[in-house]
């Protein structure tokens, strides 16, 4: 009888010593100093972005308009404000300065017009709001968090975008709202050696697709959220919209991995699923959330060809910002409030 208990009481301890080793091996790994309670990273988009090219005043401007950013975000946050509220008001900013590629300094398409994409989603619920193609909306970002909560739709397009915005009570302004003049030349050089290509393509536009917007937090909560806003590439065609507004591709939240926002040559971050796809690294190959931006931005995305780069926070308010272009505007703000920003790769 001693013995068959002995073998009983091991039976069960050999068990209990499986499932937690199960548990344990279903738990995204966290980076090594994870700042805990609240946080956020901001974007201006990835590209060519070099210093021999910018002025110091320009950089100045890069620089205060993020820190702007940032301080507003942090403010939300620190006072207990939501993860969506931050992210909405923090991209507000960016939309309204007519530095980034997005809203008022949204580039132009071939045929003339600014056409605006935006995503916001809240990991909690994985609930999720975007529009494409708009072009009389002051904030796009603002009437995507309205399609995710006031809708049953993920994704509306163009005019009826644009009715449903406007029915929210959203502000509607004149298209010349966005025309801003180095936008409009960037148009005409964009279209001088063109030569029948898509946008996509030509290796001109490549360098004048960087500007898009976005930003990812971390509530007192727990809760995440993520937000992306573009005026998409310059000189592009037939109502392209890439990857801005496609949830998975340039936005994604989920609590139980992290916050993403993306920034580059969208075609191929549609392709590649890049915000998900961290996410899901985390979730099922057990990575930090550094371990998997760096697999997504560095290998899987770069050996199909395609640049740009990502915001990230986790659900411990681990912050990163990966990319393999040679510059990304950029802004991040740990619990304690210290801001830092980057524009260059250093």
């Amino acid at each position: 009888m001693k013995k068959s208990a002995l073998i009983l009481l091991f039976s069960i301890f050999l068990l209990h010593s499986c499932a937690n080793t199960s548990s344990e091996e279903k738990t995204p790994k966290a980076d090594a100093k994870p700042t805990n309670s609240i946080g956020l990273v901001i974007h201006g988009g990835a590209g060519t972005i070099l210093k021999k090219n910018m002025t110091p005043e320009l950089e100045a401007e890069y620089k205060a308009t993020l820190e702007k950013a940032a301080k507003k975000g942090y403010e939300i946050l620190q006072n207990g404000g939501s993860s969506l509220d931050a992210v909405e008001q923090t991209i507000h900013i960016l939309e309204n300065s007519p530095l980034f590629n997005a809203g008022k300094g949204a580039v132009f398409a071939n045929n003339g017009k600014n056409e605006l994409d935006a995503s916001i989603m809240e990991g909690k619920t994985l609930n999720a709001g975007a529009v494409a193609g708009v072009t009389n909306l002051k904030n796009p970002i603002s009437a995507a968090r309205k399609v995710m909560e006031n809708s049953s739709h993920v994704l509306l397009a163009r005019k009826g975008a644009e009715e449903f915005a406007a029915a929210q009570g959203l502000e509607v302004v004149d298209t010349n709202y966005f025309f801003t003049e180095k936008r409009f030349k960037s148009l005409q050089r964009a279209k001088q050696g063109d030569k029948d290509k898509a946008a996509y393509i030509d290796p001109y536009i490549k360098d004048y697709k960087h500007g898009t917007v976005g930003c990812v937090a971390l509530d007192k909560n727990g809760n995440l959220a993520a937000g992306t806003s573009t005026g998409g590439m310059t000189n592009k065609k037939w109502n392209r919209i890439g990857d801005s507004p496609i949830i998975g591709a340039g936005t994604y939240a989920n609590n139980k991995t992290c916050a993403v926002s993306s920034t580059g040559h969208g075609e191929y971050f549609i392709r590649a699923a890049v915000a998900y796809d961290i996410s899901a690294m985390m979730e099922y190959k057990n990575l930090s959330l550094q371990e998997a931006a760096k697999e997504v931005i560095q290998k899987k995305l770069k050996n199909m060809g395609g640049d740009g780069g990502i915001i990230a926070i986790d659900a411990k308010g681990n912050l990163v910002a990966e990319f393999n272009t040679p510059g990304m505007y950029r802004a991040m703000v740990d619990e304690k409030g210290t801001i830092t920003i980057g524009i260059y790769n250093e």
